[in-house]
């Protein structure tokens, strides 16, 4: 079956994927497509789909069937190597819960993209740090995760993802763990940060207050997806 093609100027294209885990299914026949520089917001209830979509997007999870392109390749026909090096080099990421390494400092958290890449400590380091300025942190470089509050370790997660430059960035649930003014100020920084770079990011939430920081909304429901007007 041949893919169908991209819509022009995208990034990262999704056509009738379909996931099932056993007798549930997490996805059936939802689509997606996101431009560089772009911020879209995909929204829905829990199990609605929206993490396996984004899983599938980032090539983490494989679709049953299905399309994804990225940058004009088409992700089924990469091996693991080829879609882990992706995630390594062109995908960054953030999670709900920052997922930092507790046993490494700050600086060297945000580092470790780079350092897994094969970049030298200290110029990996000097990068993470000026990304640790951007997103108002630099001065926990020397604390470990355990001592910092939640909102200031998701800041330092949001530099790691984007240590980098990654070209797609996806956030999943990136406020989920936080107060409402410390996830309005993540955001702040994560949209400004990855907009500087022109990065598309795909952002998975179910708060509205977090996805008026994007551009564009997709809803997905029962595994199916639908693009929203926005109202301004």
């Amino acid at each position: 079956m041949t893919a169908p093609t991209p819509p022009p100027g995208s990034l990262l294209t999704a056509a009738d994927l379909r996931k099932t885990y056993g007798p549930t299914t997490a996805l059936d026949g939802a689509a997606f497509s996101i431009h560089p520089g772009e911020v879209v917001a995909v929204m829905g209830p829990s199990g609605s789909g929206k993490s396996t979509l984004l899983h599938c997007l980032a090539g983490i999870v494989t679709p049953d069937s299905g399309s994804i392109t990225y940058d004009g390749r088409e992700m089924a026909t990469m091996n693991d190597a080829q879609r882990s090096a992706l995630r390594r080099s062109e995908f960054g990421f953030v999670f709900q819960f920052g997922q930092l390494v507790p046993e490494l400092s700050c600086v060297e958290n945000v580092a470790l993209p780079l350092r897994l890449n094969g970049t030298g400590r200290k110029e990996a380091e000097r990068t993470a740090l000026s990304w640790m300025e951007r997103l108002e942190v630099d001065d926990l470089k020397g604390k470990r995760p355990g001592e910092v509050s939640g909102g200031q370790g998701q800041r330092v997660a949001v530099a790691r993802s984007l240590v980098t430059s990654p070209r797609v960035l996806f956030a999943d649930e990136p406020t989920g763990a936080l107060d409402s003014l410390n996830g309005e100020r993540v955001m702040e920084l994560l949209t400004d940060a990855a907009r500087s770079t022109n990065a598309a990011v795909v952002l998975v939430t179910h708060e509205a207050r977090v996805a008026a920081y994007s551009d564009r909304e997709v809803v997905v429901r029962d595994g199916r997806s639908r693009d929203m007007e926005r109202i301004v």
